[in-house]
């Protein structure tokens, strides 16, 4: 994006961070300026539990912010979480290092023009209705405690746009697993996983190529999808398919955040 004028760089990761927003959705939003405050108590996900600061300017009385976000997190019993993206801006950054706050988990946002992509060949697969079964997947696929079944049953029953799981199985047992938010030109990815026995297989390429030519019949023209910049593997797979990055965001916490 470095060719754009910066408020139109600014524009597009807003439109990302709102897709996002709505495809993850966290059980309990509340507002504080234009921070978005997410939390979600059956799930542990930063992403789900964060403040999010969407305007780089709204950065007026930071410390009495931060504490009365503090306490929403504390009666969560969350770690006070900030995820900062562009929007976030470089004022919001220096206050967290004057205060000591540590920095963690720096993950990329890419994107693919669906036009480009190489799905004519993928397997035409239909999604999965039953949330039950796609959780069910997903937890093995992951290795994830059965402890948050509830929580991510409840975040996939919230999502709005048009939500496609997908599991690719073999005898009856599942080895990838992803779901697939269509909302309008966009299709964002989530929760993408292969099971550790068979993974460097081509099977989570195999089933990120049918999820894409899903929604590009329903209309997508851009894919997008979020991953953690230590995960090389996967980026490897995002870069082979044609995803690019637009922008990247880190989590901050106090040092006595846990």
């Amino acid at each position: 994006m470095s060719f754009l004028h910066p408020s139109e760089q600014l524009a597009i990761v807003r439109r990302y961070e709102a897709a996002g927003f709505r495809s993850w959705p966290a059980a309990a939003v509340h507002y504080d300026g234009t921070w978005v405050i997410r939390l979600t108590a059956g799930h542990p996900a930063k992403r789900l539990n964060s403040v999010n600061p969407l305007d780089p300017g709204d950065v007026h009385r930071i410390a009495e912010r931060v504490a009365r976000a503090s306490r929403r997190f504390e009666a969560y019993g969350r770690p006070l979480t900030f995820r900062m993206s562009p929007l976030a801006g470089p004022e919001l950054s220096d206050y967290f290092d004057r205060e000591g706050w540590s920095r963690m988990a720096e993950s990329l946002v890419m994107r693919l023009a669906l036009a480009n992509a190489p799905v004519d060949d993928a397997l035409d697969q239909i999604p999965l209705r039953d949330i039950g079964r796609f959780v069910s997947a997903s937890l093995k696929v992951h290795g994830a405690d059965a402890s948050l079944r509830a929580g991510l049953s409840e975040i996939i029953g919230a999502i709005q746009p048009e939500a496609g799981m997908f599991v690719l199985e073999r005898d009856a047992e599942p080895l990838a697993s992803l779901i697939c938010v269509h909302e309008g030109d966009l299709a964002g990815l989530f929760e993408i996983g292969t099971e550790q026995a068979v993974r460097n297989q081509g099977l989570g390429r195999e089933l990120i190529l049918s999820a894409l030519k899903w929604a590009r019949l329903r209309g997508a023209r851009q894919a997008w999808l979020q991953v953690e910049a230590h995960n090389a593997p996967a980026l490897a797979l995002y870069r082979s398919l044609g995803f690019e990055e637009v922008y990247r965001y880190h989590y901050r916490r106090p040092d006595n955040g846990v």
